[in-house]
């Protein structure tokens, strides 16, 4: 009878400190699981996803990030230490987080992915991964039951390759997966150094709330609009890309939703640093901009050193002669 009275007043103790904690704004457990499954075959290769899920958790309907990693899509792992730290982290806040496979197509290619791959390999390259984040998608849209999460909360997340994949993936019209609630979106998306090939791909039915973590100084994918890898016109791979501040302005002139957060003189290094010294930020855009639906508009600037050829914005200079006088 004291061993029952005691391990109700235990349960009832560590029920009353999560119930008191903001799931989805602040860590409410501290305990994952993670489950691996293939949700495809393609070129005789499967195709696998990790989904982290708090444990010993009731709720349902719970919000998911989609999370793609990077490696010029010819590298890389969805399971990588950092990989799977970040996962576990947005999972011990109460979301489902899920890190994806993707087919690299330029894996072992003589081009690889810089100046010397052709301009439609590139796009071909773009479109096979978003064809295997949607596949992936529509694998937990099946499952939405047995996973216990909303299918109309999926908040994609990518670095570097796999920021490109999910911002084609992210801004394109709802899609139709089966449901009785009708077609879906994504709810919202966060690019760590990512551009598109196609700016007038976001318009007003297609945008979605965003988060664009960016250097001005990125050798390899555009901050603003310029050619992929910064290619000559006349090489094979000329492709201009539109990048975290193009894509910002496009949401702002259409009154839509976004975070963009530069770092002045920033390389492409910025693909990895925001899933350990931007956490909180990203928590902070899941939960006010996707999930409370904020309709805000937020450039948030850190100051550097301004590094190689790369255009120079007024705000860095600002920003610096500000920092300078303090």
């Amino acid at each position: 009878m004291k061993y029952t009275i005691f391990l109700f007043s235990f349960l009832l103790f560590i029920w009353q400190n999560v119930s008191a904690q903001e799931r989805y704004a602040e860590q409410v457990v501290d305990s994952v699981m993670v489950d691996t499954y293939t949700y495809a075959e393609k070129d005789n290769q499967k195709l696998d996803l990790d989904i982290y899920q708090p444990a010993f958790d009731s709720a349902v309907d719970r919000p998911v990030v989609l999370f793609v990693h990077g490696g010029g899509f010819s590298g890389g792992k969805r399971d990588t230490p950092e990989n799977q730290k970040f996962c576990k982290r947005l999972a011990e806040y109460g979301y489902v987080a899920v890190s994806v496979s993707y087919r690299l197509t330029r894996q072992g290619t003589a081009t690889g992915f810089g100046c010397d791959c052709p301009a439609d390999e590139k796009l071909k390259t773009f479109q096979a991964a978003v064809d295997d984040l949607q596949d992936a998608t529509y694998f937990l849209i099946e499952r939405w039951e047995q996973f216990a999460i909303d299918p109309h909360k999926i908040i994609l997340a990518g670095s570097s390759a796999g920021a490109e994949t999910v911002l084609k993936a992210a801004f394109q019209p709802p899609y139709c997966y089966g449901l009785d609630s009708g077609p879906v979106s994504y709810a919202g998306v966060i690019s760590m150094a990512g551009a598109i090939s196609d700016i007038n791909a976001i318009y007003e039915e297609s945008a979605v709330p965003a988060l664009f973590f960016h250097g001005t100084s990125d050798n390899l994918v555009p901050y603003a609009t310029a050619p992929h890898h910064y290619c000559s016109e006349g090489s094979p791979g000329y492709l201009i890309l539109y990048g975290s501040y193009s894509m910002a302005e496009r949401l702002r002139e259409l009154g839509k939703p976004y975070w963009l957060h530069t770092t002045c003189g920033g390389n492409h290094a910025i693909a990895g640093t925001p899933k350990t010294e931007y956490f909180d930020e990203i928590i902070e855009f899941c939960y006010d901009f996707v999930l409370k639906g904020e309709k805000k508009q937020i450039h948030t600037i850190i100051d550097g050193e301004h590094k190689g050829d790369y255009p120079e914005y007024n705000f860095c200079t600002q920003e610096k002669q500000e920092s300078n006088e303090e």
